[in-house]
């Protein structure tokens, strides 16, 4: 008697009845597993939130210049008093130019607020409208600085303007080339920490001076890399001082 065949199949046939049960275990299987696999590796990433444009906003600050245009709002219709906001004009600009002769001073900004987990950001209006010397400043408020020492941090570096919202995607390799432009218009750059870094996720990011940075991080903008630096809390924002000779490819 002639041994029963194995069931056997090819690709422009028939699947045999023998493999049915197989074939569809088996892709349940594999399906699963890579959607574990999927929900296993997200669970341990920090979500840093989605950025967004929140609306017309309107601050009264300390202005400060260096290493990229920021305000520490002492009073404002939708930011906390110690909140520290990243500033951004139209476009893929920053304000440099508007802000350079009113550091220290206390100002009256107005914009659009945009917002991702806890970092805040402002595009201006333009003209006096959206930046001008405050009439009745508050002479009380003051903006402590403490060094947190050095730190090798991995993460991202990212602008700032389109990682709180004014583009999508706002970080990763897809938004390396748009990320580039607007750090070349003088956007401030932020640093995406892996991990917090006391209490905080996003750094604003300045050379070892700490001042402006060059086109010396733009081959390095939306990938995972490792950097050493000095890390000062200004306020209730972090400014991680790098050496850009050790910014490195994260393994």
């Amino acid at each position: 008697m002639a041994k029963p065949q194995e069931p056997f199949f090819v690709g422009w046939g028939k699947v045999p009845k023998a493999l049915k049960t197989f074939l569809a275990l088996s892709t349940a299987s594999f399906v699963i597993s890579f959607a574990v696999a999927a929900f296993a590796i997200s669970a341990t990433q920090t979500d840093t939130g989605s950025g967004a444009f929140m609306g017309q906003a309107n601050a009264v600050g300390i202005m400060k210049v260096d290493p990229y245009p920021v305000l520490h709002v002492i009073e404002s219709d939708k930011f906390e008093k110690g909140d520290v906001v990243l500033l951004s004009g139209g476009g893929k600009r920053g304000v440099f130019n508007r802000a350079k002769n009113l550091d220290g001073e206390i100002v009256q900004l107005a914009g659009l607020r945009m917002e991702r987990g806890d970092l805040d950001g402002l595009q201006l209006r333009g003209g006096m409208r959206g930046l001008s010397v405050a009439e009745n400043p508050d002479p009380e408020f003051e903006i402590e600085v403490e060094p947190l020492g050095r730190w090798k941090l991995a993460g991202e570096i990212c602008d700032g303007k389109c990682l709180t919202g004014a583009m999508r995607p706002g970080n990763g390799l897809a938004h390396k080339a748009c990320a580039n432009l607007c750090l070349i218009g003088d956007v401030p750059p932020i640093f995406v920490s892996s991990g917090p870094v006391e209490g905080h996720e996003f750094l604003l990011m300045a050379g070892a001076d700490g001042k402006r940075l060059g086109d010396e991080i733009l081959d390095f903008t939306a990938t995972y890399v490792e950097i050493e630096g000095e890390i000062e809390r200004r306020g209730g924002m972090l400014v991680f001082k790098i050496d850009t000779d050790t910014i490195r490819l994260a393994k």
